[in-house]
């Protein structure tokens, strides 16, 4: 994998950049190596499944998260650029509340660790995006929670102007203060 681990204000979540050989003909990298990303990060986790979602510029998606069963995700853009955000909704963190956001692109090949006990959430700055992540468990739609993208306890700065795209789940996310939270 060849990459290297850039910390984040919150201590569990971890940007990766891995090593990309390139010449006039294009490039290769590692997207995942499971050994490589355990040495690297100190993290042990099982992946069982793979995601992969293409939206338009404009478009938020979140802050997500599974209240039971939860899931870390292994985040990457293979087209396009999003801003992706990692909430700490753990109330016994230090963090709590907190957020930290990155863009991430096709260009850049930045990877976001985002484990368990986090919301996550992107919107898409470019005129459309593909988005793939790897999770930890799978998708349980009957524990899938959303707290509202602008909540102003959390107070995120999305790079956006107007209001964004939304799904009725994400429109109708509960604030901070009143969602169901890890302990």
């Amino acid at each position: 994998m060849s990459v290297t681990v850039v910390p984040t204000s919150l201590p569990e979540v971890l940007i990766l950049e891995p090593k990309v050989f390139g010449d006039e003909r294009g490039f290769f990298y590692e997207s995942f190596n499971a050994r490589e990303f355990e040495q690297v990060t100190g993290v042990h986790r099982h992946f069982v499944q793979d995601n992969h979602s293409r939206s338009a510029q404009g478009v938020l998606r979140g802050l997500h998260y599974q209240i039971q069963r939860p899931q870390g995700k292994l985040v990457r853009v293979v087209s396009g650029e999003v801003f992706d955000v990692a909430v700490d909704i753990r109330r016994s963190s230090p963090n709590f509340g907190k957020w930290v956001g990155v863009k991430l692109s096709a260009e850049n090949k930045r990877q976001i660790w985002i484990p368990e006990g986090f919301a996550h959430g992107f919107v898409v700055i470019s005129e459309s995006a593909e988005f793939l992540y790897k999770t930890t468990d799978y998708y349980a739609p009957e524990f899938e929670r959303s707290i509202r993208w602008n909540d102003p306890s959390i107070g995120i700065e999305w790079p956006i102007e107007g209001a964004p795209v939304l799904a009725k789940k994400d429109e109708n996310g509960s604030l901070l203060d009143q969602a169901e939270l890890f302990d």
